[in-house]
């Protein structure tokens, strides 16, 4: 996928993006001028800092966000972290904010392992939520597709991005709809390990196009 193409995909889902006060276009554009080898995302939560390594003030931003782009140049690493952009009444885009960033980390799963996690984090929480009962819920009507990746990419790593994917907007729905306080205590622990599977199985997708290819 071309710098173009990539903003256009992120202008299709959250609306107009800005770097700074700098249209995400052209930012991308500089960037390329300047060194751009790559993107890497990070998906981290409280207490896992996935795919960030630092300096603190970075990660805080990412961890509060949920998301992170690392972008990857000749002598530097550049943090972009997404934020809402409201303005006036209708406006409705994206706002990345540029941090430093530390150096690509090296222990992040490849898209096998990551396959091979999420298939037992899904074993183990239907294990779990039978278990825990409480009163029967209805399936989500509609689950919106999701996770495309760009053409080249293993299909291996599509057809992960793709199921990794529709799990986060099933875990989404899920709570969204509610549960009560005990519940929530007995299925906490499955729901947790669940959605970090998912994080590090979006994460193992999006890289697995660095991936040697024997491991694919």
């Amino acid at each position: 996928m071309g710098l173009d193409e990539a903003a256009d995909h992120v202008e299709e889902v959250g609306g107009p993006a800005v770097v700074g006060e700098v249209p995400l276009r052209k930012y991308l554009a500089n960037l390329r001028s300047g060194g751009l080898s790559g993107f890497r995302l990070a998906l981290p939560a409280p207490g896992d800092p996935l795919g960030l390594s630092g300096p603190p003030g970075f990660n805080s931003a990412a961890v509060d966000a949920g998301q992170a782009a690392i972008a990857v140049l000749d002598d530097t690493r550049l943090g972009l972290v997404p934020s809402l952009d409201l303005r006036g009444s209708s406006y409705v885009g994206v706002k990345l904010d540029v941090h430093e960033a530390g150096p690509v980390r090296q222990d992040l799963p490849s898209v096998a392992e990551a396959e091979r996690e999420l298939s037992e984090a899904m074993r183990d929480a239907t294990q779990a939520l039978a278990a825990a009962g409480g009163p029967a819920r209805e399936r989500p009507s509609h689950v919106p597709d999701g996770g495309e990746l760009a053409p080249g990419y293993p299909a291996r790593a599509h057809r992960v991005s793709a199921l990794a994917t529709r799990l986060g907007a099933v875990l989404r729905l899920a709570e969204e709809r509610g549960l009560t306080s005990g519940e929530i205590a007995s299925r906490g622990a499955a729901v947790r390990e669940l959605d970090r599977a998912v994080r590090r199985a979006i994460v193992a997708a999006h890289h697995a196009i660095f991936e040697p290819v024997r491991n694919l």
